[in-house]
């Protein structure tokens, strides 16, 4: 369905953008550092699931459709910005070791369901990349664009999650001054709240 060439053109393109900071992987990095690996690993699947699922709504027309209405566009970026803000007051109210790691790793992985959901700078990615790489006359075009998704969340999966590993055992090393963690991991969220309630579209 894709042409071999096209996929090993896309893989280290699609590795190379997820292995760049942004908004998924200080997401990771929060929950790692706050609530350790496994909550990585979840926070990461759940960001893997949410990019497959713009990835599908883009092979349908739909992400296009959302990008082109403007209201429908600021309505998913400001409940993101709400989220984010909402994880943030959570972090710094503060819990103890065990009633954080007890909400986890469910929590975790819808929390980055969510973040990833919201997130309208994904929308226009996956519009902005991905067709690049799928040709109508293979096949599929929902087929092509699938398989490329899967590639994109499978490798941000690792790299997210092992970012989050790597922060959780920083975190782990600092747990003795959980509500000094509860600051840094809510400063975060906030700040990943602000970037995308100021970001404008070009």
């Amino acid at each position: 369905m894709i042409d071999p060439v096209t996929l090993l053109a896309f893989i280290p393109a699609a590795l190379a953008l997820n292995a760049t900071p942004g908004a998924d992987m200080m997401f990771c990095l929060g929950q790692g550092m706050r609530s350790g690996p496994a909550a990585a690993w979840a926070a990461s699947a759940g960001v893997a699931l949410g990019g497959m699922i713009h990835v599908t709504l883009a092979g349908l027309g739909l992400g296009a459709l959302i990008a082109a209405v403007p209201w429908a566009f600021n309505a998913v970026r400001w409940i993101g910005v709400a989220y984010l803000l909402v994880l943030a007051v959570q972090a710094v109210r503060g819990h103890s070791s065990a009633e954080i790691k007890a909400v986890l790793p469910a929590l975790a992985f819808r929390s980055g369901l969510l973040v990833n959901l919201t997130n309208p700078k994904v929308i226009l990615f996956v519009l902005a990349f991905v067709p690049q790489f799928v040709v109508p006359e293979a096949g599929s075009v929902l087929g092509q664009f699938m398989i490329l998704g899967l590639v994109q969340a499978i490798g941000g999966f690792v790299i997210n999650g092992l970012v989050g590993v790597y922060a959780g055992s920083l975190g782990r090393r600092m747990a003795r001054g959980h509500r000094t963690l509860g600051w840094i991991t809510g400063g975060i969220f906030a700040a990943l709240a602000v970037r995308l309630a100021i970001w404008e579209r070009a």
